[in-house]
């Protein structure tokens, strides 16, 4: 009998009180009124790759000339990470490339490095991606080529159509060279190469060397001492210089367990050259420079975005940093991406330590669906203020796109808390603005003085 009416009750309450379902919320007046909030907010981006314009790449050698294409923004965006693009065609031409493009995307339909792009043809050129023709993609490839004669497309799409304030570079290209090259860019130091320091062969491009950066700032390098005194000097000119931050991305190249090695350790392998180490000396001196890195952070008072997830995944799980964390309370660190797939670590993380903010870029780019359960689950661990974003993108239409996922997505999750009764309309709306504005500025209070909306 118990058994009856409690199903009974079960059937009720599905009928009565339904699950607020993906194809739902979004029809819902809360959605819309999040949503309409979130989007007038001026985004403070905390992670992109935007180039110098000159240098935004691919440029095809077309039958107009040289330029950027449907092609170019394709492949530059994360689509050919898995899913081959048909390269561009020798004769230049457009038609040439569609015949074969067109159909590059029917099993990537459902994928979020497809779908993070359609936002950006929609609303910037009026085009559904999904159902494009071929004369409509002819024209489309047309009006991109026309947007990137000059820069102003890149800053009209950038603060205007995507209401983005100011944007975080991570110049890669050039890792020692703390300048920007648009005023809405702001600069930070990524540290990812130094770490292999330990001979200046390691090194050939002096943007990314920091045997060159003493040389040009008059020291020597003679030790290890020497060398972390330059690596002080590096953190110390990137502030000076306006950089709010230090970067790593060395989980592409290897495992996020940095052990505690003892300085004697390094000594020895300092100024050996990579033919004389083995792979456990070059480890153990990675190990030791990022220890050193993260007390430089500390230090200088600069935050520690630090790549976590999908990379190289073996050794990508933000769980392997939790002991450099906690033997470091004084160093702010940002765990970016999410840990993705590793997002219930990543909040577990920042919910037992209180030195750690958790970056949300690029996360709904790679997965939509885990980027919405994440900011949920994040919110019931972590205080509001330690969740961040970014685009993680280097085009107008990247960036465009996977800020108006972004949005979309944390309108979303925090609509259906709102409807489930978890969390009133107006702490929603304030929690939108913390994610796509103010936490940033209030981790990086520098980039109060680069505001310039009214």
């Amino acid at each position: 009998m118990r058994l009856s009416i409690t199903c009974v009750l079960l059937f009720q309450y599905c009928i009565f009180v339904p699950a607020v379902r993906a194809d739902d919320v979004k029809k819902t007046d809360v959605y819309g009124r999040i949503k309409a909030s979130i989007d007038a907010v001026p985004a403070i981006d905390t992670h992109d790759h935007l180039r110098p314009f000159e240098q935004i790449s691919p440029r095809d050698k077309t039958e107009q000339g040289e330029g950027i294409t449907l092609h170019s923004i394709w492949a530059g965006s994360y689509f050919p990470w898995i899913h081959p693009l048909e390269a561009w065609p020798k004769d230049g031409s457009f038609d040439t490339w569609w015949a074969k493009a067109r159909d590059n995307f029917a099993n990537a339909r459902a994928t979020s490095f497809y779908r993070y792009l359609l936002p950006a043809f929609h609303d910037l050129y009026d085009v559904d991606f999904d159902t494009i023709t071929a004369e409509q993609a002819r024209a489309l490839n047309g009006k991109i080529f026309e947007n990137y004669k000059t820069d102003k497309w890149l800053k009209e799409v950038i603060t205007e159509r995507a209401n983005i304030e100011l944007m975080v570079i991570d110049s890669y290209w050039r890792r020692l060279d703390f300048t920007t090259d648009y005023p809405f860019t702001v600069a930070l130091c990524n540290v990812t190469s130094v770490v292999r320091g330990f001979h200046p062969s390691e090194f050939n491009d002096p943007l990314d060397d920091p045997y060159a950066f003493a040389k040009r700032h008059q020291m020597q390098i003679n030790s290890l001492d020497d060398y972390l005194a330059v690596l002080d000097r590096v953190v110390a000119t990137s502030r000076q210089a306006g950089a709010i931050c230090l970067k790593s991305t060395l989980a592409y190249l290897r495992t996020l367990r940095f052990e505690n090695v003892p300085k004697e350790r390094a000594v020895a392998i300092f100024g050996r050259p990579r033919k004389e180490l083995t792979a456990q000396d070059i480890r153990d001196f990675e190990d030791f420079i990022m220890w050193r890195l993260v007390e430089l952070s500390a230090k200088h008072d600069l935050p520690f975005q630090i790549h976590t997830g999908q990379a190289k995944i073996q050794g990508a799980n933000p769980m392997l940093l939790a002991e450099l964390i906690e033997a470091n309370p004084k160093t702010k660190f940002v765990l970016f991406h999410g840990g993705f797939p590793w997002v219930g670590e990543t909040g577990v993380i920042a919910m037992r330590f209180r030195n750690v903010w958790i970056d949300s870029v690029w996360l709904p780019t790679l997965s939509y669906t885990m980027a919405k359960r994440a900011y949920q689950e994040w919110l019931e661990a972590v205080p509001s203020n330690r969740i961040m974003w970014g685009s993680d993108t280097g085009t107008a239409e990247g960036i465009y796109g996977a800020t108006v996922f972004t949005r979309q997505c944390l309108a979303e999750a925090l609509a259906e808390k709102v409807i489930r009764g978890e969390l009133r309309e107006q702490d929603a709306l304030r929690i939108g603005r913390q994610v796509m504005r103010e936490n940033a500025l209030e981790l990086f209070p520098q980039l109060k003085d680069r505001l310039w909306r009214k």
